[in-house]
């Protein structure tokens, strides 16, 4: 096969979940080019001689030729046929900052980030088409509970691939899937990434009240609330058919509420102990996308006027300083 005739798929970041998802691409069975760009150099440098990521998932070793990783995001996006963004969505605009519409035209998007970007509150998906004219029927979410760790394991897991067009969402699951990664696909694309945001503040609340002392019997009450108002919010702001029981929304809840894994809900439940915010960020060595979340979800519950009093708790909690114990009482209160 040519170098012409196989695909180029580039990925955007250098975390834990982007390092997962450059091994499942290079364990899939399919002819493509992996290309990667790494934010710092002395990383680059060190992936590049040691073939593994020296901050995240270091046991994972690093199947990516070493002239096809780049510490310029623009470098990556001109070589690829899809642009997979796998950043913080705090730190997207950064990772960005060079790029301009022009770099993306005539390519696939793939969003791997449950987060929501900051100063716009608005997803992904959205923040693509506005600013950088990406047709919505070239952008493909990714969703679904699969941690990074579980996949450096190779232990059996499912994505979600959702788009507006099924057909450009079937061919980018092609290249993800292998034997330990199975594939979903979904035209919910809205529904699929307003849910895997929501889902990291839920567990931010699960890990408060887990904090605070609150047992199983609670956290069951507060995940099946939980699922209610996430429906509730994404059939606000993009009423259509969908089973809120599948794995792209409860499942992707359930796992990130109680798994070990879960980078949201250890932080919650520093903030139930005791912590502040700015301790919490500091001895975590991940970013937590809910803490994020929590206060962009706020601008749009005000925005269309939602009832959302698990979110609200969070907020409250977050950012207005108000003690976990009292609001988490309160939300108590309003369970069913």
């Amino acid at each position: 096969m040519s170098e012409k005739s196989i695909l180029k798929i580039g990925i955007l970041g250098s975390g834990s979940w982007a390092t997962a998802m450059i091994k499942m691409l290079t364990d899939s069975s399919q002819d493509k080019k992996v290309i990667w760009w790494v934010r710092k150099e002395e990383d680059k440098e060190y992936i590049v001689k040691y073939k593994h990521n020296p901050s995240y998932l270091s046991a994972v070793e690093i199947k990516v030729a070493s002239e096809n990783i780049y510490t310029r995001a623009k470098d990556v996006i001109h070589q690829s046929d899809v642009v997979v963004l796998n950043t913080p969505a705090a730190y997207l605009k950064d990772a960005l900052i060079d790029v301009t519409a022009e770099d993306f035209a005539g390519k696939t998007v793939v969003s791997a980030i449950k987060g929501i970007i900051p100063d716009e509150n608005i997803a992904i998906a959205d923040f693509l088409v506005t600013y950088y004219q990406v047709p919505l029927d070239k952008i493909v979410v990714v969703g679904g509970p699969c941690h990074a760790e579980e996949v450096a394991q190779e232990r059996l897991s499912y994505l979600t691939f959702a788009c507006s067009d099924k057909r450009v969402a079937s061919d980018c699951a092609r290249l993800f899937a292998n034997h330990y990664i199975k594939t979903i696909l979904s035209s919910d694309t809205m529904g699929v990434e307003y849910g895997a945001v929501l889902k990291n503040i839920y567990a931010l609340a699960g890990g408060i009240c887990h904090g605070l002392g609150f047992g199983d019997n609670f956290q069951a009450v507060l995940v099946s609330n939980a699922l209610r108002e996430m429906e509730y919010f994404v059939n606000a702001l993009s009423p259509m058919s969908r089973d809120i029981k599948a794995s792209a929304y409860l499942g992707d809840l359930l796992v990130t509420a109680y798994s070990q894994f879960s980078r949201n809900r250890t932080f919650g439940n520093m903030i139930g102990k005791g912590y502040t915010v700015q301790s919490a960020q500091l001895e975590m060595n991940m970013v937590a996308e809910g803490y994020y979340a929590s206060g962009c979800i706020q601008s749009i519950i005000k925005k269309h006027n939602l009832d959302m009093p698990i979110c609200n708790m969070v907020y409250q909690v977050l950012y207005n300083h108000q003690p976990a114990s009292i609001e988490v009482a309160k939300l108590a209160n309003n369970f069913i």
